[in-house]
């Protein structure tokens, strides 16, 4: 049976992806070096613009917005993996209950419906129930969106976990708490690992919902660059999305790493 890279066309489909999909990338990534204060014009390699993200007249205002980012992300991330180690424990371990495929339904459901009707739906949620929007609505919604995506690798783990250790565990004696935390959990922890990676990065990059409910004068990293790009794009912006993406492409290879090193273990 030919593989699938043999069919004809395949190649020529591929390489065209690889353009569309990363060509605008390296574009970026290359004039976020460039020495001159033009966006089209190459004036030579240059650092300036990195330096002038952190010593520039707009360094307070990312900065801020970049510590808002990050600890949305990682209390976002914490949450959502919780819930979602919760849930997998449920739905792979739990057995057949009433309701499951629902359940299992609505644990995905954010991967399914469009960001800009989950960010609709905060925005009225939060309305109607009094919620001043803010920081806090912006790390609850994070929280509900990134559930699946912490859920998906720690349930893949989960299952490639035979259920005979914590029975072993059982038979010593061990209460089902602490078949938990000393032998499942340990196992389950490539998994739980890159299942954080992901929320966070899902957190951090996150633009649409976060535009929606993040209320006046609050700002996060994706939309204090959306802001500064309406005025005008800068090259400032492309030294600060060349770090963005260099962050997400290094959590998201970790994230790999580190699932695929939990599949070769026990």
């Amino acid at each position: 049976m030919k593989g699938v890279r043999h069919f004809p066309g395949f190649l020529a489909i591929t390489l065209v992806c690889l353009i569309v999909l990363y060509a605008p990338l390296l574009v970026v990534t290359v004039y976020s070096f460039n020495g001159s204060t033009s966006i089209t014009q190459w004036g030579g390699f240059s650092w300036r613009w990195y330096i002038d993200v952190f010593t520039g007249p707009e360094a307070p205002r990312f900065g801020l917005a970049a510590r808002n980012s990050l600890t949305i992300a990682v209390l976002a991330a914490t949450a959502a993996t919780i819930i979602a180690t919760a849930a997998s424990l449920a739905m792979v371990r739990g057995g057949k209950f009433r309701g499951r495929n629902a359940s299992f339904a609505l644990i995905n459901l954010p991967l399914m419906v469009p960001e800009i009707v989950t960010a609709v739906a905060m925005l009225i949620f939060f309305t109607m129930i009094g919620i001043k929007t803010g920081y806090g609505t912006i790390l609850i919604a994070h929280i509900a969106f990134c559930i699946p995506f912490a859920y998906l690798p720690i349930a893949a783990r989960l299952q490639g976990i035979e259920p005979f250790y914590e029975e072993a565990a059982r038979d010593l004696y061990a209460s089902r708490a602490r078949a938990f935390a000393h032998v499942l959990l340990p196992l389950m922890a490539p998994g739980v690992i890159s299942g954080w990676l992901l929320a966070f990065i899902i957190s951090l990059d996150d633009f649409i919902i976060t535009n929606f409910v993040k209320g006046a004068g609050m700002e996060t990293l994706p939309t204090a660059i959306f802001g500064s790009v309406k005025q005008g794009i800068k090259p400032n912006i492309m030294a600060i999305s060349t770090l963005m993406l260099l962050a997400s492409a290094s959590l998201v290879t970790l994230s790999w790493l580190i699932n695929r090193k939990g599949q070769r273990s026990p």
